[in-house]
């Protein structure tokens, strides 16, 4: 018989356990059964594949090639499970469907949460749960189940041919600070004047960050070696209202933070345009509020645009 045919949903359990703590004791121990009962099912599934999943080591456990791919498997199966309780649990309390939406730092505080809110207009029951984080983590969500809708700069270097895009508007970066910040005191401001401050930026290889090197490149520039790099909305926000950081934000996110008196754009072009798009899975039957979503996403873009 196939080795398929034997495994459980609780297996599938024991094998995330297994990959998450590499140590088949502390693996017993949470998943309430003995050690050497996991150890014995672990050996069983091995021989039944024919390939060895995990490596032992004094230290414990670590998965082999195949065992990665068999738990990139599982976690698939999982999250694909979890989306199911919720949206079942959304229909018994009378919902429209759940939607997972990511948001990158170049649409969380701006076209996401807009478009959510045009969303509960048109689905008032639906359940909506946000993530947000940066664009390579997004999409390895979004391709693991996790997610159903990812927004955020193009990336594609994360191209998989299995996720679908579509590019949502242009826009630039800009160098921003806080609204009382000396820069805005000079009469004029240029590079010399910005550099002697600390930055805090976007953490190396995210599509904003990409952004922001080529234009400091294009201007002959580099990026100050006085910097912080942070993957984090709320803290970058935090460090710049309260003290006198530059920082960068995408155009869309630096007007709604200029129009909430929470930054102010330093008047310094960055030359260069970036994408912004939004991914989701291609799936055979999409769900209502996954379609409703995309949709408010382009109309709260077009919107914008008109």
């Amino acid at each position: 018989m196939d080795w398929t045919y034997r495994l459980r949903l609780r297996n599938l359990k024991m094998l995330l356990s297994l990959a998450q703590t590499r140590n088949i004791s502390h693996s017993a121990a949470m998943l309430n059964t003995t050690q050497p009962g996991l150890s014995k099912w672990l050996k069983d599934l091995e021989d039944d594949i024919g390939l060895p999943l995990f490596e032992r080591h004094a230290r414990g456990l670590r998965p082999t090639p195949y065992g990665e791919a068999l738990i990139a498997h599982a976690q698939r199966i999982d999250a694909q499970l979890e989306r199911a309780s919720g949206d079942m649990a959304a229909l018994r309390q009378g919902g429209g469907g759940r939607v997972v939406i990511g948001a990158s730092g170049a649409s969380a505080s701006d076209t996401v949460p807009l478009a959510v809110m045009r969303l509960l207009e048109r689905m008032p029951q639906a359940r909506v749960k946000l993530v947000e984080s940066t664009m390579d983590q997004l999409l390895n969500q979004l391709a693991q189940g996790e997610l159903d809708i990812v927004v955020g700069r193009s990336a594609p270097e994360h191209h998989d041919p299995a996720i679908l895009s579509e590019s949502l508007y242009m826009e630039p970066v800009h160098l921003v600070a806080r609204p009382r910040h000396p820069i805005f005191d000079l009469t004029r401001v240029d590079w010399r004047d910005v550099m002697t401050y600390r930055w805090i930026v976007w953490p190396k290889g995210t599509p904003i960050r990409n952004a922001l090197d080529t234009a400091l490149a294009a201007a002959g520039e580099r990026l100050p070696a006085d910097h912080v790099e942070s993957n984090s909305v709320t803290i970058n926000l935090t460090l710049i209202s309260s003290s006198d950081v530059i920082g960068v934000a995408s155009h869309r996110a630096a007007l709604r933070f200029s129009h909430m008196k929470a930054m102010r754009i330093v008047p310094i072009r960055l030359s260069g345009f970036g994408s912004v798009a939004m991914y989701w899975r291609q799936e055979a039957f999409q769900q209502a509020a996954v379609e409703a979503a995309l949709a408010s996403l382009r109309g709260v873009v077009a919107e914008h645009q008109g």
